[in-house]
């Protein structure tokens, strides 16, 4: 068999005459194995991305690596399985991931609102979303998957099924990917919840006469993202963190000095205005222009989609009016949606304890959760899950629902808790959405069976939400730590509490807010992406600037290669190499955690030298040329065609 894609893959061939890489319509690719390598890969890469997506703002898509982990597991346990054995492997990989993409941007808003959340609420809201993102995904898989062919090109998706192809490679990749868990697990443990013996922050502080701050934080799992991303969007992500660090907080400083005695801070009546340091300016007004910009970039971006939104209904409701494929009328299809539905309106009456804002709450989420599943499935084939606007789809969302509540006179704070949890629903249908879609185009391009894919790929969901709210519950007290470099930065969550709550109370400060607004316009015009910079405003700068120094690695490791065949081959190193890292950094980090609150291990403060800068510094040389040397010193061969 040839290791290349059908020639008609990427187009050139109407969908119902495409002939995929399998063509043997009745070889299964699941059995119990594939299935146990699956559900391990969706818990694992669900914790990862719960994790390292609260600490960095940014999430990595799961499909890739998934491929590339299935196909050594296969190879090793379920060799008879072959390529679509690997393709649902990846799916439901994908599947965890997709969870942790959504469910991290509004559950932990609950907390930060000083709610409790339980895990019951937490889980049956998550599956809630997971159904009905999956029904009505596959209501539109033959107009999406099939008639679309070649039109939406799923890009995402051919690269998992390129990946797919030249799985005889993965021995390489998981090479890479093994040094990178290495390298992030040990630095991870040294600075970590493990033995946290040595500082892996540099800081440098301005004067009072000019108020600015400069941090690197050494962590493994950041400057793989950073590496991942590529230079464009970290540069952008960082630019924002300048604009903040070095224009803003002065800014706002210098007035703020000239303050009277009698002056106190807006939420923080015990200080007085002209007493605030950097890190206070940061908290109490920074970050609210940063919401205004990403509130701003959210509403300008699901604008935007007015037309996307229009032309997929419409082209939606005509392809299902023409087509009558029996797949999409397969009972376990319609079991699924109908589960959401249901899920939805029992979840309504769990979370309020009040009729009409139950039946109220579950007909809004499910009707915007409608809306935008059929936008996200259309854009993936767009632009992939990894770019996948699902924050700006959400904030959106939540807007119109916290209107409703409001008008309808719900303002508590159990209202709010409330709304934000019908506001998961949505996120996660979203969300799913997206990498539903995704996988199910590469089983189509392979050859494998959809029903079969929607199997395994709503197993992997629900196991998804049992481990993203857990870990959202387990991390539930740093996650309220605040201040100068908390824990979690959380800042989609901490974006999704401060409008829902300051809507609800009238409480939310609007100069800042609008002035983030405008911020934003000014973006626009400019044609700079709003929400990579409004993240990189929101974000500490210790986070944005090791970021950076992932994406400059890069650039290294891209100039040191004199062929194009060389630096893409190298880049795919460094990219296996850095999702180790996040892997790395992010599971051991968590499991640091764990035997913490267990009480397995004791939190130290490292002392003396190793809490100094220069420890940090000396670590941050270290993680460089370990990442570094393995991606520039492989060695490639260039097989000419």
């Amino acid at each position: 068999m040839n290791k290349k894609l059908p020639k008609g893959a990427y187009g050139g061939v109407s969908g119902k005459d495409y002939v995929p890489y399998i063509t043997d319509n009745s070889k299964s690719g699941g059995n119990i194995t594939v299935l146990m390598i699956g559900l391990v890969l969706a818990a694992v890469f669900a914790a990862s991305t719960a994790y390292s997506g609260m600490k960095a703002g940014l999430t990595v898509a799961a499909g890739i690596p998934g491929s590339i982990i299935g196909s050594a597991f296969v190879g090793a346990f379920a060799n008879k399985k072959g390529i679509l054995g690997k393709n649902l492997i990846q799916g439901m990989s994908s599947g965890g991931e997709s969870i942790a993409s959504g469910m991290i941007f509004v559950l932990p808003s609950i907390i930060l609102i000083g709610s409790q959340v339980t895990f019951l609420e937490g889980i049956v809201t998550g599956i809630g979303g997971v159904l009905f993102g999956m029904g009505i995904a596959s209501l539109v898989h033959n107009y999406l998957i099939i008639e679309e062919h070649g039109k939406l090109m799923y890009p995402e998706s051919m690269a998992i099924s390129e990946t797919l192809v030249a799985s005889e490679g993965a021995g390489d990749s998981m090479k890479y990917m093994g040094i990178g868990f290495g390298i992030g697990g040990l630095i991870t443990i040294l600075t970590g919840s493990f033995l946290n013996v040595a500082n892996n922050v540099i800081s440098f502080y301005g004067s009072k006469f000019y108020k600015w701050k400069f941090q690197i934080e050494v962590n493994p799992l950041l400057l793989g993202i950073g590496f991942i991303v590529g230079l464009e969007v970290s540069l952008m992500m960082f630019a924002g963190s300048v604009l903040s660090n070095f224009a803003i907080a002065p800014l706002i400083g210098y007035f703020t000095d000239m303050a009277g005695e009698g002056a106190r801070v807006w939420n923080n009546s015990s200080m007085a205005l002209n007493q605030m340091d950097v890190n206070s300016i940061s908290g109490s007004y920074v970050k609210y222009i940063g919401a205004g910009m990403m509130l701003c970039g959210g509403i300008i971006g699901a604008v935007k989609l007015i037309p996307t939104i229009i032309a997929s209904v419409r082209e939606t409701v005509n392809a299902k009016a023409s087509s009558g494929s029996s797949e999409d009328t397969s009972s376990i299809q319609m079991l699924i949606l109908l589960g959401g539905i249901i899920i939805a309106f029992i979840t309504g009456f769990l979370i309020s304890g009040n009729f009409v804002m139950a039946i109220v709450g579950a007909i809004i989420s499910l009707l915007l959760s409608l809306l935008f599943v059929i936008v996200a499935g259309r854009l993936t084939g767009t632009i992939g899950t990894s770019n996948l606007p699902v924050s700006g789809m959400t904030i959106a969302s939540l807007v119109i629902v916290t209107l409703i509540f409001v008008s309808m006179g719900w303002t508590s704070q159990a209202d709010n808790k409330s709304l934000l949890l019908f506001g998961t629903f949505i996120v996660v249908a979203i969300a799913v959405a997206g990498g539903y879609s995704q996988s199910q185009k590469v089983t189509y391009i392979m050859g494998g069976s959809k029903n079969e894919m929607q199997r395994y790929f709503a197993l992997a969901g629900i196991v998804g939400v049992i481990i993203v709210a857990g870990t959202i519950l387990l991390l539930a007290d740093q996650l309220r730590i605040t201040g100068d470099n908390p824990p979690f930065a959380l800042p989609q969550a901490n974006l999704m509490s401060t409008l829902t709550s300051g809507i609800m109370s009238g409480e939310l400060p609007w100069v800042m807010i609008i002035a983030g607004v405008f911020m934003a316009i000014v973006l626009y015009f400019l044609g700079l992406p709003i929400m990579t910079v409004a993240i990189g405003f929101y974000l500490p700068i210790a986070t944005t600037s090791i970021i950076l120094i992932g994406a400059l690695i890069r650039v290294l490791v891209e100039k040191t290669c004199k062929a194009d065949y060389e630096k893409e081959a190298k880049v795919a190193n460094g990219i296996s190499l850095s999702s180790g890292l996040v892997a790395g950094g992010s599971i051991i980090g968590l499991i640091g955690i764990i035997l913490q609150v267990s009480g397995v291990i004791r939190g130290t403060a490292p002392s003396g030298f190793a809490a100094g800068n220069t420890m940090a510094m000396v670590l941050l040389i270290v993680l460089v040329v370990l990442t570094t040397l393995p991606i520039v010193l492989s060695k490639v061969k260039h097989d000419k065609q």
